[in-house]
């Protein structure tokens, strides 16, 4: 058994999704210091400066693994919270274990598609590199989280508790993500601005989406099967497509089902965007020469457009995570009740975390579940080794304290036959 110590948190990114990390976290006393680290040192320094006293800054490269055991050795970090694009996922992964830290992060280890059949069968999924090393983590008694954001995150803290409160079988887990966010230019005009990372928006929309059918994985083409799903809290209706996500790669393996999907609501401008990236050979991350520069065309595109933590001021309308769950149902004592289809969910307002936190809504929203789950852990309602997802925890702590933090989450029976 290892000796309990007060939790120091390295916090390894502070952009958008790491700044609203510290202002949550912030308002928390489970945590001794959180650590800010950053290529870019002044926004480290002013993650940290917002957030008070037990927040500190430093730069770090994100690529190195031996750069990230070493600061967390320096700071006697236990706990290590990866808030970049999931590009660097590996690197400190490893270092995390290396120092003997704990990791969480929000999305996985990339995926490569299936050389020959991309669009039939996977090939490297997500996930598959840091799973391959779970014996590790057990081994040195050492616990990494992954997929510990929103989406993935909260909705498979849903999935848990769908399966050990609402269901006795499960048909399908559906991940429905949709939002009605509107963002303009200094003249009000509506602009194109994602709220949340390009980089990782380009990766997880145009790989082939992945589905659990049945006991197996299978890929399909980017935008497949879509469908138009009413989203709550006067989001409303929203066209939504399969995109490949994390959830579908963990749901299955902690929990029963015969199916898992994730669809999102793109719309039909930004669908068109990422086709013609596509097209033009944007979206890839291998460096072209530029006039005797080499340069990642996917870097440009990010680069260029406005960044995500900064939109929020301009920015208007509520965003929706949940899970849409069908099968048998059960009563409180386990007995099967019949036919059930319930859409568990998690709205916030734009306008309520700009007020409340200074953080636009997507962002805040995925920040505030590793800071749930990090209290978890310190107090000790969470415990494990390994790799793990958040289905393999209890969902009641989490789902309470999400509450407790001031943005409760939902639940609405569906018609059985859509949303």
């Amino acid at each position: 058994m290892i000796e309990a110590k007060p939790m120091r948190i390295l916090l390894v990114g502070a952009g958008g999704v790491g700044g609203a990390f510290t202002a949550i976290a912030a308002r928390r006393d489970f945590f001794e210091t959180v650590v800010v680290a950053d290529y870019d040192l002044a926004r480290a320094e002013r993650a940290a400066d917002a957030a008070g006293d037990r927040f500190v800054a430093t730069r770090i490269d994100a690529s190195d693994a031996d750069a990230v055991a070493a600061l967390c050795r320096e700071h006697a970090i236990t706990h290590v919270m990866n808030a970049v694009d999931p590009v660097f996922n590996m690197p400190i992964f490893d270092g995390a274990l290396a120092a003997g830290a704990d990791y969480l992060d929000m999305a996985m280890s990339l995926s490569k598609p299936h050389p020959q059949t991309p669009y039939k069968r996977p090939g490297v999924k997500l996930g598959d590199e840091q799973f391959a090393v779970a014996g590790e983590w057990e081994e040195a008694g050492r616990l990494a989280l992954v997929g510990i954001g929103v989406e993935p995150g909260l909705s498979d803290v849903f999935a848990r508790y769908a399966a050990d409160h609402l269901f006795a079988d499960i048909d399908e887990l559906g991940t429905r993500d949709g939002a009605n966010l509107v963002v303009t230019d200094d003249d009000g005009v509506e602009i194109f601005a994602p709220s949340f990372s390009m980089w990782t928006t380009i990766e997880e929309c145009l790989n082939p989406p992945i589905v659990w059918q049945d006991g197996e994985w299978h890929t399909t083409a980017p935008f497949s099967e879509p469908e138009v799903f009413d989203f709550p809290e006067g989001i409303g209706p929203v066209e939504c497509v399969n995109v490949e996500h994390e959830e579908v790669l963990l749901m299955p393996r902690w929990i029963d089902c015969r199916r898992a999907t994730f669809k999102y609501g793109l719309g039909e401008e930004f669908i068109t965007i990422l086709k013609v990236l596509h097209t033009l050979g944007l979206d890839r991350t291998e460096k072209v020469l530029v006039k005797g520069l080499e340069v990642s065309p996917r870097d440009v595109v990010a680069a260029v457009l406005p960044d995500p933590a900064t939109v929020g001021p301009r920015m208007r309308g509520k965003t929706c995570a949940g899970l849409w769950v069908t099968g048998t149902g059960k009563d409180a004592d386990g007995n099967p009740t019949g036919p059930r289809s319930t859409y568990l969910y998690h709205v916030v307002d734009n306008e309520w975390t700009m007020a409340e936190y200074g953080h636009q809504c997507v962002v805040w929203q995925t920040a505030v579940n590793p800071v749930i789950a990090l209290e978890l852990l310190a107090t000790g309602v969470w415990s494990g080794t390994g790799v793990l997802g958040p289905e393999a925890f209890d969902a009641v702590p989490f789902l309470d304290l999400l509450t407790a933090y001031g943005s409760p989450w939902g639940i609405r029976e569906q018609p059985a036959a859509g949303g």
